[in-house]
């Protein structure tokens, strides 16, 4: 889901052409139009893709687990902001939250501090991991699996699923 990546080129060109229009003229308008129009077809997109994932999450799952994640200390990240604000994260959980409502699922948000990335799945051990380390390996008990999928067992267990095992 990246409508602003997918268009950012074509918006810069809009955006670089217009820079010496004179405010207020006809072809300043029409470019300003160009550009709006662009900003719109990104937004739709981004709604689009959020409405669909949304609701096939709340029809289809009864539980639904995420992250209270620290967007603004994420949008620090000068490497990752722009790749986190084109996901709409706070919309993506508002949207879930109504949606599970109507089709009668639960949402469980996990702390932010809880650390489901630094945690074997396995046993148990906690240790650091920064972004660059896509696999978690365990020095405890030997265990070499995914980041991410890691951290989504470890999300599932921490809402008390009777499965608590890790691939």
């Amino acid at each position: 889901m990246k409508s602003y990546q997918r268009f950012e080129a074509k918006l810069s060109r809009l955006q670089y052409l217009n820079r010496h229009k004179e405010v207020g003229s006809a072809n300043g308008r029409a470019a300003q139009r160009k550009i709006a129009r662009l900003h719109r077809k990104v937004a739709n997109i981004r709604q689009d893709a959020l409405h669909k994932l949304t609701t096939y999450l709340a029809k289809n799952h009864g539980t639904i687990v995420i992250e209270d994640l620290n967007v603004r200390g994420m949008l620090a990240n000068h490497k990752l902001a722009k790749s986190i604000a084109d996901q709409g994260f706070y919309e993506f959980r508002r949207q879930l939250k109504y949606k599970c409502q109507w089709y009668g699922s639960e949402l469980v948000v996990v702390d932010r501090f809880f650390p489901s990335s630094k945690t074997c799945c396995r046993c148990g051990h906690v240790q650091d991991m920064p972004l660059n380390l896509r696999t978690y390996d365990c020095p405890d008990c030997g265990l070499s699996i995914d980041r991410d999928l890691n951290a989504s067992i470890n999300l599932r267990n921490a809402v008390g699923s009777t499965v608590n095992a890790c691939g």
